[in-house]
């Protein structure tokens, strides 16, 4: 109790100085004890700037220093057996071992993400909505995974399709009441579709009008409003407009953010909103926007009806993508000084990418690269005599020219060496490659467009079984088999048939096999 009383004091005096961000990071860095438990988390901070959070959720670690229940339930699918996966210790990280152990063998998806307020707003699969049927896919439990704090953890992978949703929740803002949020995501995974957004929607599932949602958007969307460049873009959904400022349309002061972990905020309150980010990894934040409602009817006062979506629009808009590692929701508008600290927490948490490895995909060794979805699970990656690519069933009875069509040797990727390229075992110097997003064998050219179209990195299976091979020089796009076609192709985004968002994640996981030739 007495620490607990010095860093409180020493918080309010900091508050009064304006650098409560640089000694929250300090106070985390050195106080870790041997069990890896935070002093203060996220919502410590939020309680403490008088803003407390009303909804807290996170898949790789507690929000409050005193947390120590369940972070999130998986299911598997071998038995339909749920486990509930919990802290290491209390106020630490998620014990990411109880999920492998548990789904050792066949494969998990996320069933619930626990509400750690105490105020129970648990999330669970979202239902058919205005927008789309019901209920919505399930995470695969493996296919984000990550480190805190040097722990193994695995955040929540949403593919199109994918999405949860609380319409009975306790304590969270309605009508024009303030309230803030945040989330950690991967800034490199994003689409283009609505829309993947954290956040207060509706309770029916549908667009109930402008102003009934106030929840945080990320991805690249063009269609109601953006930002400078590209995308992806920090936006608010606040129903029937993504807002990137005061403005429909597009606003220049939002500027396209890739960081791979980020810092996501929305807040708003009365006539006052605004949009901030940062890199969930270092540094401070960044505001995009704060002032009046946007000037467009409806969204001033606002009618917000206090559900809670992930990964999803109001009305149940699931043709986007993302990747969630935690969140938060508070009553009452925060404070910049708290938004510092939290920042300054998430920083200390040291997000990093984990390091995915195989040794069947060592450069040098010879594999296969077995499909995964249930129509094509006897098939193979190979290249027909004209070069195009393709899955079919490949057994100890094919031909020997058809074994060595579908057995590939592993090579550094020729446009980025930790990624990977490759090469035909029965044509040397032939790799794969796509051109007009579709896989072929070709031999190089020595052109750094070559190298890029025939460099993919290495992913963890989408679906949850295997590994997903990430184009290189088009992230948002990964090796797919369509038809029994290969392609390299987005997640329901991108204009062609081969981007179905129907078994994407299915069709984009490949298992290593023993080379057939």
């Amino acid at each position: 109790m007495a620490a607990q009383t010095w860093l409180r004091r020493a918080r309010r005096a900091l508050l009064a100085t304006g650098t409560t961000a640089v000694l929250t990071a300090a106070l985390i860095a050195g106080t870790e004890t041997a069990s890896q438990a935070a002093t203060q988390g996220p919502c410590d901070l939020y309680a403490s700037g008088g803003t407390p959070c009303v909804a807290a959720h996170s898949t790789t670690r507690a929000l409050y220093g005193g947390y120590g229940g369940a972070l999130y339930q998986v299911r598997r699918a071998s038995d339909g057996a749920t486990k509930d996966i919990g802290v290491l210790s209390t106020g630490g990280y998620a014990n990411a071992a109880a999920q492998d152990a548990f789904c050792s063998a066949t494969t998990c998806v996320i069933t619930v993400i626990y509400d750690q307020s105490g105020k129970g707003n648990h999330l669970t699969q979202a239902p058919a909505g205005g927008a789309a049927p019901g209920p919505d896919n399930l995470a695969p439990a493996t296919a984000a995974p990550v480190t805190v704090a040097g722990h193994k953890a695995y955040g929540v992978y949403v593919a199109a399709g994918t999405g949860y949703r609380n319409n009975h929740t306790n304590g969270i803002a309605t009508g024009d009441q303030p309230e803030g949020m945040y989330a950690i995501l991967d800034g490199t995974h994003f689409g283009g579709g609505c829309c993947f957004d954290y956040g207060n929607a509706e309770t029916n599932n549908l667009d109930t009008g402008n102003g009934h949602m106030e929840a945080i958007y990320f991805g690249d969307s063009t269609i109601w409003g953006s930002g400078t460049g590209k995308g992806p873009w920090v936006m608010a959904d606040l129903e029937n407009g993504l807002f990137s400022g005061v403005n429909a349309g597009y606003n220049a002061n939002d500027p396209s953010v890739s960081h791979r972990f980020l810092t996501a905020i929305v807040k708003g309150a009365p006539n006052l909103w605004a949009i901030k980010a940062g890199n969930a990894q270092s540094g401070a934040l960044s505001t995009y926007y704060s002032g009046p409602r946007p000037n467009v009817p409806g969204y001033n006062p606002m009618h917000k009806e206090g559900a809670i979506i992930l990964g999803i629009g109001g009305d149940n808009s699931k043709s986007s993508s993302g990747t969630f590692y935690e969140g938060v929701m508070t009553s009452g508008y925060p404070s910049d000084a708290t938004e510092n600290a939290v920042q300054a927490n998430i920083t200390a948490a040291n997000y990093r990418a984990a390091n995915i490895t195989s040794s069947a995909l060592t450069p040098g060794a010879r594999v296969s690269l077995k499909a995964t979805t249930a129509c094509c699970t006897a098939d193979y990656l190979r290249h027909n005599a004209d070069a195009t690519v393709a899955i079919s069933p490949i057994t100890s009875g094919s031909s020997a020219a058809d074994k060595s069509d579908a057995t590939w040797i592993v090579r550094a990727g020729l446009a980025n060496s930790s990624c990977l390229s490759f090469e035909s075992a029965a044509a040397p110097g032939q790799y794969l490659r796509h051109y007009g997003f579709q896989l072929h064998t070709a031999a190089s050219d020595g052109t750094a467009l070559f190298n890029q179209d025939a460099t993919f990195c290495l992913q963890a299976g989408h679906s949850g079984q295997g590994f997903s091979f990430q184009s290189s020089n088009y992230p948002n796009r990964f090796l797919r088999h369509y038809a029994y076609t290969g392609y390299v192709a987005g997640d329901g985004v991108g204009g062609n048939t081969w981007d179905s968002d129907a078994s994407w994640s299915e069709d984009t996981s490949w298992l290593t096999a023993q080379p057939w030739a």
